[in-house]
């Protein structure tokens, strides 16, 4: 089967998951993808299997973007190749660790993943969309930057930026053509939960969504124009009702005078 050329998706964090699963969908509709990850091996053998699939191109990029080095080259790449038009920024990590066991240092290398290193990759993308006048970037964040409390706080607060990050670009750039979208997942049957410690099997399995249903809402999402894809809720009239409470507050926010409720 083929498909109308779409252009080029780069995805980070591309070799396992849910990554894995975004370049797979993304391939059958059309996109020739650049995949990043730290595994070459395992890229390698994606890109085999999606070019066999989809006769899409497929360029094996391998680096660890908690590597200064390996992070510009990426970079580089957004800047440099004017036929990508979409960004997938998936790479991440996370814990289910209480804060106070977590070691400081990894806690950091969290933060430079989860945030840092998105940052700049989106910054590296948006003017090149916005020159040509289009482009796409789909976040990936999660259900925990609504509910801190939930997992370790610090991966709760990164995630948190990456949802008001989008929010933000959403504001800036709708108006020029450009699209955006996060992706906040539930708990996903990735190897994430293993990585942290905690293997997936240990969860209640009512709450575990496969990480092909999650990629596939979140894309029905991304053709729909959904700013938000929360995939795993129910009923998005909660997450409706919280976010219009939430803009409702903005008018409220700052005042030169103290709060009445202040005994002062």
């Amino acid at each position: 089967m083929t498909h109308e050329y779409k252009g080029t998706a780069l995805i980070t964090g591309a070799s396992t998951g849910i990554g894995a699963i975004f370049a797979n969908r993304l391939a059958q509709r059309g996109y020739d993808l650049i995949l990043v990850a730290r595994n070459r091996d395992r890229l390698n053998a994606l890109a085999s299997r999606i070019t066999n699939e989809t006769q899409q191109s497929v360029e094996v990029f391998p680096g660890d973007l908690a590597n200064a080095a390996d992070l510009a080259r990426v970079e580089r790449k957004l800047r440099e190749d004017a036929s990508i038009n979409l960004l997938v920024n998936n790479a991440g990590i996370g814990t289910h660790t209480s804060l106070l066991d977590s070691d400081v240092e990894r806690m950091a290398e969290m933060i430079s993943l989860n945030v840092t290193a998105l940052t700049r990759l989106t910054y590296a993308a948006v003017p090149g969309f916005i020159a040509r006048q289009q482009g796409a970037i789909i976040n990936i964040s999660s259900i925990v930057s609504l509910a801190p409390e939930i997992l370790n706080g610090v991966y709760g607060g990164s995630k948190a930026y990456v949802t008001a990050f989008t929010q933000s670009l959403h504001k800036e750039l709708a108006e020029q053509g450009i699209k955006i979208q996060a992706v906040l997942p539930g708990a996903t049957a990735t190897d994430f939960w293993e990585i942290g410690g905690l293997p997936v099997e240990n969860l209640d399995p009512n709450i575990v969504m496969s990480a092909s249903d999650l990629v596939d809402g979140a894309l029905q999402d991304f053709d729909n124009g959904v700013l938000i894809s929360i995939p795993s809720m129910q009923d998005i009239q909660h997450f409706e009702l919280y976010e219009s409470s939430r803009k409702a507050l903005f008018g409220h926010l700052s005042s030169n005078k103290l709060a009445p409720r202040y005994d002062v």
